[in-house]
């Protein structure tokens, strides 16, 4: 919402914006802010998913084929036949408050899972710095900025100094943009607009307070998303689960219209016929799939949280599962992520002193976001009494990347440039020695850069520190980073993790390839790539990166191990690129840099110390920055996939072969083979199993590769377990027909007995692909299953088996359809190790198999 609605408040005077906003420099009370946020409405795009009860509920009734039978059950009830449209209400009365209990229960944990890791912004309230969630900033807000940070509203910018932001997801500008105080015209661009900051962006450098003009549909980005209707990216899941369901609505409908129409050729009733063929359709239809789907995610998401793993954004878990290339930095994942000041050097390679002061001046002085870097100097020098006072600053840029801080030292107003060894080499003339003598770099130059090599080649990240004494500025820009005096190195250490090798190696085994995104020099990634397990490891650096084609780079980019000196804007280019071979790529940062890859990739993931910005783009977020936790993520992922295809594999065969069994008999019988309130009621019973899916055990083999739908593997499951269940199912109708000659009422009990018992024990065989004796279900869906089988045999000899048209079995009756199910549950086994065996899936990563 806003105050300014349609205003060009860039155009306005830090006094006129203050004074609109009613508001100042200081921010708002909490009491005001509250008042706001009830009267302007949350700072979102869209409004915020709703869990209420309700609306889950209505969810589950939205469904044309429950709206056609609550409709065929009314007409019942106008042709007095109450009893059949009061159990047809009933039955699925029953069958949405099933999927409801399932789906608000799953809802409301994913949103208490989900409120550990959400971002925050730094407002001023009642004076003082205050941490409050994105959707709590209302107009007249001061938010405070630093890199790193996101914005969370389109803000005028009114004090800062050295600001860059990121704004290519509104703008599509690569580069970061430089932020300057000021007024501009009204009729300035959007992308020229450089003393405004935009929701959806984020700080790179610098530091500074913003004045919250527009948030939610208000922002710029509002507009843009309402306009093109953005989104998140289907995941690989999703589109697999849109295309099943396209595949079962076309059986559905075909099958459908083709019973209906054949019966009433036959000059059967034309409405038992319609509830006739609705039924089929519901039986066909697995309607518990999107409930099943959330109980399994939220089950999922709950065990991941138990491992320190946080989803974010529920369908990941699934991407999480089919992952079969993940893509990381070094620092903190591959090594302890705690860097130590290891040496001080001058140009000659000897301790420096002199350079540690210097270094020890930059790190504590700057002001910009926090890094390993300046953390380790500070500790490192936590002891040493700094006779400096600080001047000025150029906070690091990762295109300059260096960081220059002007102090005034022995009365001297020195400028300290502290940063990537290159840069900061390229900007020197001068070098001086050991013994105090300053001479012209170009005398030194190749014996510094052999020194650098020889520091990166022990997998030390090496940095440099230059210096410049300047007159009387109390300023510094740009053009002052020239013409330096080359001082020495930093060398960093920051050793392999313990066991890495083993846990790399671990991932290589669940079919998950590991590649190193890192901006270190080649020297220092292929020494750190050696120590953690990689054997001649293919490297690709980047300023290689600029001269390969966007053709060529996916081809190229999938046989590289690692990148290396890799700028921001290159990290979603390689993704992107390895995305094209075909791959479902993983993408662990951290950084203020790491925002478009994370959003690039089909599974972001970040960790709880990240930056804000970092958090946000990110589907998942590690507790602890550590491989195993990421591996313990990777196997639930593939638990949830797996119990979600159980489900899809089981109402698929079982579902199929009976509603085939069904509308054939209907063509070939005098009378309907089956009532509608009787397949409604077979298809309630066998759903009741199902719904335990989250909880049983996977087996290994589910786990040991990436998983992915197929379609066609799915069609091929449901046709051959289904014409096996058509064929016990025929079988059945045989023997009640023409050797048992059991009337219309006996003939549908038969039926319905053999159908729900055969439908509830093909659940304990097809949810392994080995021996069912050998992987025990859990006892949730062992119980569940035992209690519908035992229902279903005593349900014909209760009070209210007449309301369904079922009557009691003959003793005889009953030992029929029990050997035939018996019969039929070792088919369904010596069917399933031969299919499992024989049908290989098109790709490594099919993992459809459970």
């Amino acid at each position: 919402m806003s105050l300014l609605k349609g205003a060009s408040w860039w155009a306005a005077t830090r006094e006129q914006n203050f004074e609109v906003t009613h508001s100042s420099p200081q921010g708002l009370s909490s009491q005001e802010a509250s008042l706001r946020l009830r009267i302007q409405g949350r700072n979102l795009i869209g409004s915020k998913k709703s869990y209420s009860a309700l609306v889950l509920l209505g969810n589950q009734l939205r469904s044309p084929i429950v709206i056609l039978l609550i409709a065929a059950a009314i007409v019942s009830f106008c042709l007095h036949d109450s009893t059949n449209g009061m159990i047809i209400l009933t039955i699925i009365l029953i069958s949405s408050l099933l999927g409801f209990w399932q789906e608000f229960g799953a809802a409301i944990e994913i949103e208490k899972l989900q409120s550990r890791v959400e971002v925050l912004s730094i407002v001023l309230r009642d004076h003082l710095p205050t941490k409050i969630p994105f959707d709590e900033v209302v107009p007249g807000d001061v938010i405070l900025l630093s890199a790193g940070s996101g914005v969370p509203a389109d803000c005028f910018l009114f004090e800062g100094r050295d600001i860059f932001v990121d704004e290519a997801l509104l703008t599509g500008e690569t580069f970061p943009v430089e932020k300057i105080l000021g007024t501009l015209p009204t009729e300035t661009n959007l992308s020229k607009r450089t003393n405004a900051v935009f929701q959806g962006t984020h700080i790179v450098s610098g530091s500074g307070k913003a004045l919250v003009l527009q948030t939610g549909e208000e922002t710029q980005f509002g507009a843009f998303a309402s306009r093109l209707r953005l989104g998140p990216e289907q995941t690989d899941f999703e589109h697999g689960v849109r295309n099943f369901g396209n595949l079962i609505i076309r059986i559905t409908l075909v099958l459908t219209i083709l019973v209906f129409g054949l019966n009433v050729f036959l000059s059967k009733p034309i409405l038992d016929s319609f509830l006739f063929a609705l039924a089929l359709a519901v039986g066909l239809t697995p309607e518990l799939l999107p409930a099943i789907i959330s109980v399994n995610l939220a089950s999922g998401a709950r065990r991941m949280a138990a491992k320190k793993v946080i989803v974010k954004r529920l369908v990941s878990i699934e991407n999480f599962g089919s992952m079969d290339l993940l893509c990381s930095d070094k620092t903190g994942t591959l090594t302890e992520g705690n860097v130590k000041l290891s040496a001080c050097l001058d140009v000659d390679g000897n301790s420096s002193n002199a350079v540690l002061i210097f270094a020890a001046i930059n790190a504590n002085f700057q002001t910009g976001f926090q890094n390993p870097v300046d953390d380790a100097i500070k500790a490192a020098t936590k002891d040493l009494t700094l006779d400096a006072i600080f001047l000025d600053e150029m906070p690091f840029d990762f295109f300059r990347k260096r960081l220059s801080i002007l102090a005034k030292v022995a009365g001297q107003n020195v400028l300290i440039v502290k940063g990537a060894f290159n840069q900061v080499l390229d900007a020197c003339t001068t070098c001086e020695t050991s013994i105090g003598n300053r001479s012209p770099l170009q005398e030194h130059q190749e014996a510094v850069r052999v020194k650098y090599a020889e520091f990166s080649s022990r997998g030390l990240r090496t940095l440099a520190i230059a210096t410049k004494v300047l007159g009387q500025e109390q300023k510094i820009d740009r053009s002052d980073e020239m013409e330096l005096t080359f001082r020495g190195f930093l060398l960093f250490a920051d050793p392999p993790k313990v066991g890495i090798a083993e846990t790399i190696k671990e991932l290589k085994d669940l079919g998950v390839a590991l590649k190193i995104i890192t901006g270190d020099n080649q020297l220092v990634a292929a020494e750190i790539s050696r120590q953690v397990g990689f054997h001649e490891p293919r490297i690709l650096t980047g300023p290689e990166l600029h001269h390969v084609s966007d053709e060529a780079l996916p081809q190229l980019a999938h046989f590289t191990d690692i990148f290396s000196e890799v700028e921001p804007n290159q990290k979603e280019r390689i993704i992107r690129a390895l995305k094209k071979v075909g791959h479902v790529v993983g993408y662990l940062g951290d950084g203020i840099n790491d925002a478009s890859a994370l959003r690039a990739a089909d599974v972001g993931l970040s960790v709880q110390g990240a930056v804000d910005i970092a958090k946000d783009s990110a589907d998942i977020v590690l507790l602890d920055p550590d491989l195993e936790v990421l591996i313990a993520g990777i196997r639930e992922g593939r638990k949830t996939f797996a119990n979600t295809m159980k489900y899809v594999f089981m109402a698929t065969s079982a579902n199929f072969g009976n509603m085939f069994s069904m509308a054939g008999a209907s063509l070939l019988l005098p009378f309907l083979p089956l009532l509608s309130k009787q397949i409604l009621l077979i298809n309630l019973l066998t759903d009741l199993p199902e719904m335990a899916i989250a909880t049983d055990s996977v087996s290994e083999e589910a786990i040991l590769r990436p998983q992915r739908w197929d379609i066609d593997y799915i069609l091929k499951f449901m046709l051959r377990f289904g014409l096996l269940s058509s064929i016990f199912d025929f079988a059945t109708f045989a023997i009640l027909r023409y050797q048992l000659h059991a009337s219309a009422e006996l003939f549908r009990t038969g039926w319905f007995v053999e159908s729900v018992v055969s439908a509830s024990l093909i659940v304990l065989i097809i949810r392994t692909p080995g021996p069912s004796w050998k992987n025990k279900p859990s006892p949730a869906l062992l119980g569940l299953t035992v209690a519908v089988v035992i229902l279903t045999l005593i349900f014909p000899y209760s009070p209210f088996a007449g309301l369904f048209g079922l009557v009691p079995l003959p003793g005889s009756s009953m030992a029929i359809m029990g050997t035939i199910v018996w019969i039929y549950a070792c088919s369904a086994e010596l069917l399933k190790h031969h299919f499992f065996k024989s049908k290989i899936p098109k790709t490594a990563a099919i993992g459809v198999k459970i």
